[in-house]
């Protein structure tokens, strides 16, 4: 549903920054402001102040910042709408939803009632599993053996799911009920001859670990075997409440302790994160049987600005922290520190301290390779070094990831490593990898360019030009032209929009456009320059965190961003009021219209890289066979590009 705008302001206006941060952050008065220690990220001094006066809450160390519904999303998890009516809620306010149609207020009611009876079921479940580890000798028997107290068993809330095949038909009277399956707790196999099908429990025999979102709410479970039959593990299902690519066993657990130890210690399993909390690192979380994505590493930073990844030092090991690193290279600012920790191929972090102490494991941690050294590490790995094709294989290597990381100090000074390396100046390399629509020639008109790009024919098996002209002739005919400022309309007309404006506006009206595109068109439109790139990068990191967002609860993240003056244009109709989203053919339009400029937008990227292969053409034997690629592709683009855009 779409909230009104200015049913945000009023909420905001009557709200009161101060209590509801004060409900999770210790606050005391200093002068006109209250001071505490940032929820964000780790700090010693106290360095968060809310302002009363201004209804606004800033931190001095990390840069966080917003208002009470911006402080809901960020440190308790919430989406924007649940903000909104957990916030209205408490001072009394009914959030209107005349705005929209009675089929979206059914539907945005019907998923709300949907995750909350979810949620439910899953926490029925686990008290019920927790009752059934009070009862069962050979669970509690193996949690002391791997040394677990009863104490920390509560704090996680585990439980065991007995051996049988339908214990749960004892905890829901009606074993049929849908929401059984749609949980993940319960299995429906396909129907036999008869036409039935069986219904059996997903966690038989298995230790159980909660999973728990921020806000502490059962979204899913994670069940270990007693022995070694296999799968050790064995996870929930992707539900509407539960993704484990985006979910961290022990993360609601471990959000104090992240400030106290100064780190978060990401490690590979519900154990791990168990005992080295009892052992005296309670800051431990885990991924969900997965890699480590960026959604894990973009959540982690916002409550701790150091994160450890620690590994087994054996091959898996090494090919998870390689993953690890992709996700986190986009997350490396020059104020956030990430290392990779590895620990003997024969331990884990449980055997390790049990064997050597928790000051032994400390000192692990605190000399943990960087993230600088562990990338040149990767990026090397194979190369030789003593040979101009191992050095230039290394910097193929460092290229994809060098470029990953934000701009700063931090990626200015792995630059110039790499470089020195690879036995090339910091200057040489950077031209080498500055990005190809740079370094291409300017692209003609499409108007007149169409007989350029197909100037390329196959005759006989070979590729000739059609041109009588030699190829160094054409290209100074037609490449190295200079390009002329465009002229400014006469009258003082604005200049038409571009169709990077026109993608940023469909796209903010209508955010599912966005989750709906396919990888290529992400990175096209995340690579733009300027403000049209960061735009779409901030929209896939909100995507990620917060899932689809109608325009107004965008308009607030939006603030204080350096793009906003490009949305606030762009959402500006000719009047100037604020756009509205389309609805029913209005909808279908939009978004027609916005495939057609993507396609347009692809079809200049596909240009420049072809002029990229052009310029190739004499150093690069397989320039003619990617220009070739990259024609059949424009050729099927063309076909569906509508005139007039």
């Amino acid at each position: 549903m779409t909230i009104p705008a200015s049913f945000i302001q009023e909420l905001i206006a009557r709200a009161d920054v101060v209590e509801i941060v004060g409900r999770y952050v210790q606050l005391k008065k200093a002068g006109a402001n209250f001071m505490g220690l940032c929820p964000f990220h780790g700090e010693k001094s106290p360095s968060f102040s809310v302002s009363p006066t201004k209804q606004f809450y800033h931190c001095f160390g990390c840069g966080a910042h917003g208002n009470a519904i911006g402080f809901l999303m960020e440190h308790a998890g919430m989406g924007f709408v649940e903000a909104v009516h957990d916030l209205a809620g408490q001072y009394g306010m009914q959030v209107p939803e005349d705005d929209a149609s009675p089929e979206e207020r059914a539907r945005a009611a019907g998923q709300r009632q949907k995750q909350a009876t979810l949620t439910e079921v899953l926490v029925k479940a686990g008290d019920a599993y927790r009752k059934h580890l009070r009862q069962s000798k050979g669970a509690i028997d193996y949690l002391k053996g791997r040394g677990v107290s009863g104490e920390i068993a509560r704090h996680f809330g585990i439980g065991y799911a007995p051996a049988g095949w339908r214990t749960l038909a004892s905890v829901f009277p009606d074993y049929d009920d849908p929401l059984l399956t749609e949980s993940g707790l319960v299995i429906a196999a396909e129907a036999d001859d008869s036409g039935e099908g069986k219904r059996y429990d997903r966690f038989r025999d298995r230790v159980m670990f909660p999973i728990r979102n921020v806000k502490g709410e059962c979204i899913g479970f994670g069940g270990r075997v007693l022995g070694d039959e296999k799968p050790k593990y064995l996870n929930s299902p992707e539900t509407p409440v539960f993704s484990k690519g985006r979910e961290l066993y022990g993360l609601f657990e471990a959000r104090a302790a992240f400030r106290d130890r100064g780190y978060a210690l990401v490690t590979e399993g519900y154990m791990d994160v168990v005992a080295l909390a009892q052992l005296g690192f309670p800051n431990a979380v885990a991924t969900l049987g997965t890699a480590c994505t960026p959604e894990h590493v973009q959540k982690l930073f916002r409550f701790t600005d150091s994160v450890v990844f620690s590994f087994d030092g054996d091959a898996a090991g090494r090919r998870a922290a390689r993953k690890a690193l992709d996700g986190a290279l986009a997350y490396a600012t020059d104020v956030r520190s990430i290392k990779f920790l590895f620990l003997p191929a024969e331990h884990d972090p449980d055997s390790f301290i049990r064997e050597f102490g928790a000051e032994a494991f400390a000192r692990f941690v605190n000399e943990a390779t960087p993230l600088s050294r562990f990338m040149i590490e990767a990026a090397r790995e194979g190369c030789d070094l003593g040979t101009a094709e191992g050095r230039a294989h290394m910097a193929s290597n460092a290229r994809p990831l060098w470029t990953a990381l934000p701009e700063g100090a931090l990626k200015r000074q792995l630059l110039g490593e790499i470089a020195a390396l690879v036995q090339l100046s910091g200057q040489e390399l950077g031209d080498l990898w500055a990005p190809a629509a740079a370094k291409a020639p300017p692209p003609v008109p499409s108007a007149a360019g169409d007989g350029d790009w197909n100037a390329w024919s196959e005759r006989g098996g070979e590729w000739v030009e059609e041109a009588p002209r030699s190829f160094p002739e054409r290209r100074r005919s037609k490449f190295s032209r200079p390009q002329s400022p465009p002229r400014p309309p006469p009258g003082g007309r604005k200049l038409p929009t571009s169709r990077s404006d026109i993608a940023v506006r469909l796209i903010l009206s209508n955010m599912a456009e966005w989750e709906g595109l396919p990888h290529e068109l992400h990175a096209m439109l995340c690579d733009l320059p300027g403000d049209h790139g960061q735009i779409f990068a901030w929209l896939d990191s909100q995507l990620h965190e917060h899932g689809v967002q109608p325009w107004a609860a965008l308009r607030e993240g939006l603030r204080e961003q350096s793009f906003e003056a490009l949305a606030l244009r762009v959402m500006t109709g000719p009047e100037g009021g604020p756009l509205v989203s389309a609805e029913g053919e209005g909808a279908t339009d939009a978004a027609g219209e916005l495939r057609n400029v993507l396609d347009y937008m692809l079809d200049d990227l596909l240009k420049a890289q072809q002029n990229e292969a052009i310029a190739a053409y004499g150093s690069d034997p397989l320039a003619k066979e990617r220009y070739k690629a990259l024609e059949i592709r424009r050729l099927e683009l063309r076909k569906r590009l509508k005139p007039g855009t």
